[in-house]
């Protein structure tokens, strides 16, 4: 009996250290020894690849959703993922010429339960099927550039980078674990607090908080493993005005595990904030059109500088005419004022004490990250980069990004705008009067918090912007006369023009914390920027929801 335990212990025991061997070695070990097996297998077939890279990606998740004190929503999930890309042609010409979306669909679940025959039955399967893509693919490109007028951009597809190897213990500690029973009650206390209201139609709280390891492996000879947590809270609500315009504002929290949060009591209190501001827009009065001075908060400004400047330096946008490449030929001109500088840097992982959704060590093409100084005093420099270059611009800067299942295309991380001539707010309303009395304003505007945006860089439609604020303020020209807060506002225009239009930044710098979408999926994003003043913005007025107020009122909960 005694014989037969101690045997079940060492089993035990075995199992176990097969099981940490698999999970911190074995998938980097299967990867790298299966990349040249599959590439060297494929080298004597019909257009074979000169580059292929392998992606694990073992995602652990926690989601939380509650509408009004109620549980819509409660899901754990662990699951792993392979992603294969495959290049056929060569660097300066390949299957990625003329699409930079073409791993969309070529990834597949993959079971890292120790079975290691099971992994490379289905690396084999999938490299199988996304080589057979990626020819026809190629085939395309080809005939297309064949008959393409002169290229402008001499530069290759796919540039030479730096070889990382680099590797991270798999993540452990108590800091990295998520309670479902002690969030759940959190979160549905938060949107509990919307009840109070029986004008606001939307009030919900939601919580996610992500674990990935990733894993990486070149036919270049890179190999790196890395980890990324982040967690993010969200609460927001919606009101309707009679006129049936919906009213939405926004609460959100990042940090990359869920002990940085802030405390319930703070963020109770963003709520009754909250709520206090939708009763006010409901009864604010409507915007006229309107084009003239304006200034932008920090926050504001961000998302500003993220849609209209942001899409406009991430450099594969420029490789071919099919972009209206609106910054190429700009690079050492001026773009803003002296006083402002612009930069971009993945690896900031916090940013005067807050932590930033950007951050990241390494791309989704095995660079490292690094800080870009896009715009120095003023004058535009360089651009971001991934490993698809541009004329004067040969190297990836590590921004070539992409969400699980969509093949890289470079992109923004942490975009950081900086003044070194830094005005209170006190002067920069000065400021703003100033502009409003040359233009013969009797008012201005005042942009506090802006959802979003969207942003049309393509050659074949109007370079434009639409970005949509959420609080906004008339300011009058007579400052004895109290700011009014507004509503039914969109701000518009194109880049260029906007551009020459800002004066000056300063007062606080504020931070933006979003989720970016583009060719190459939704990535998290952070957008930081002071205060800014504007000489003219243009405004028209928002579409108002066609669905009329609810007939009967709506029902009171008590809690």
């Amino acid at each position: 009996m005694k014989m037969k335990r101690k045997s079940q212990f060492l089993t035990l025991i075995l199992t176990l250290m097969c099981s940490i061997t698999w999970s911190q070695d074995k998938v980097l070990e299967v990867l790298k020894s299966e990349l040249p097996i599959q590439m060297n297998g494929l080298k004597g077939k019909e257009m074979a690849p000169y580059y292929m890279d392998f992606k694990v990606t073992e995602t652990k998740s926690n989601y939380i959703h509650s509408s009004f004190g109620a549980t819509m929503k409660s899901v754990e999930r662990s699951n792993s993922y392979f992603m294969p890309h495959i290049r056929v042609g060569n660097n300066m010409m390949d299957n990625y010429y003329y699409t930079s979306q073409g791993g969309r669909g070529n990834t597949v679940a993959v079971a890292l339960d120790g079975n290691e025959a099971v992994l490379r039955n289905t690396i084999w399967e999938t490299v199988d099927r996304v080589f057979a893509s990626a020819k026809s693919q190629y085939s395309r490109s080809k005939a297309k550039f064949d008959v393409d007028t002169e290229q402008d951009d001499k530069a290759p597809n796919f540039a030479k980078t730096k070889i990382e190897n680099y590797y991270e213990e798999p993540l452990s500690g108590d800091k990295y674990n998520f309670d479902m029973k002690k969030w759940n009650a959190k979160i549905n206390s938060y949107s509990a607090k919307f009840n109070v209201d029986p004008n606001l139609i939307e009030g919900y709280a939601m919580i996610s908080f992500n674990k990935n390891r990733k894993y990486f492996v070149s036919t270049e000879g890179a190999a790196v493993v890395h980890n990324e947590t982040y967690v993010q809270l969200i609460i927001s609500a919606t009101a309707k005005a009679d006129d049936g315009m919906e009213l939405p504002l926004n609460l959100s929290y990042f940090s990359f595990t869920p002990d940085g949060l802030p405390s319930d009591e703070k963020v109770m209190k963003d709520i009754d904030a909250l709520i206090v501001k939708l009763g006010e827009l409901r009864d604010a009065p409507v915007v006229s059109p309107y084009a003239g001075p304006a200034l932008m908060s920090g926050a504001a400004s961000g998302v500003f500088f993220h849609e209209i400047f942001g899409h406009r330096i991430e450099g594969q946008r420029m490789k071919t005419d099919n972009d209206g490449q609106t910054f190429k030929s700009m690079i050492g001109k001026s773009l803003l004022p002296k006083a402002i500088s612009v930069f971009d840097d993945p690896s900031l992982k916090t940013y005067n004490g807050e932590e930033l959704n950007g951050y990241y060590k390494f791309d989704d093409q095995g660079v490292r990250g690094s800080r870009v100084d896009v715009i120095k005093e003023g004058i535009l420099s360089t651009f971001l980069m991934s490993r698809t270059a541009i004329d004067g611009i040969p190297e990836s800067n590590g921004h070539g990004r992409a969400a699980l299942g969509f093949d890289p295309t470079t992109r923004q991380s942490n975009l950081i705008i900086e003044t070194n001539d830094h005005k209170t707010d006190a002067e920069l309303r000065a400021a703003l009067r100033v502009e409003m009395k040359k233009q013969d304003k009797e008012y201005g505007y005042f942009f506090k918090s802006v959802s979003a945006g969207l942003a049309f860089t393509g050659a074949g439609q109007v370079n434009s912007f639409n970005v949509t604020p959420l609080e906004v303020y008339k300011v009058y020209l007579d400052d004895k006369k109290a700011d009014i807060l507004v509503r039914g506002v969109d701000m518009i225009g194109t880049p260029l023009s906007i551009f020459e239009n800002i004066v000056s930044g300063g007062g606080r710098q504020e931070m933006f914390i979003g989720t970016c979408g583009a060719e190459s999926g939704g990535i998290p994003v952070t957008a930081i920027s002071p205060t800014m003043l504007l000489s003219k913005v243009e405004v028209q007025l928002k579409v108002k929801s066609q669905k009329k107020l609810p007939i009967l009122p709506k029902p009171s909960i008590k809690k």
